[in-house]
């Protein structure tokens, strides 16, 4: 766990060359809940539309 994650955290991450970002754990003592799921390569693509 990282206390303090900065620009790695997800809040200030971002998809910089396609990668998706990494799920999100929140850890009380030894208890833990994936409060978000990590995203799939499908979903960075889901929004995008090809231009002809």
């Amino acid at each position: 766990a990282v206390r303090s994650a900065g620009a790695y955290g997800f809040a200030m991450s971002s998809n910089y060359n396609s990668r998706p970002r990494a799920a999100e754990v929140m850890v009380d003592g030894d208890q833990f809940q994936v409060v978000r799921q990590r995203e799939t390569v499908a979903g960075l693509y889901a929004g995008e539309s090809v231009l002809f």
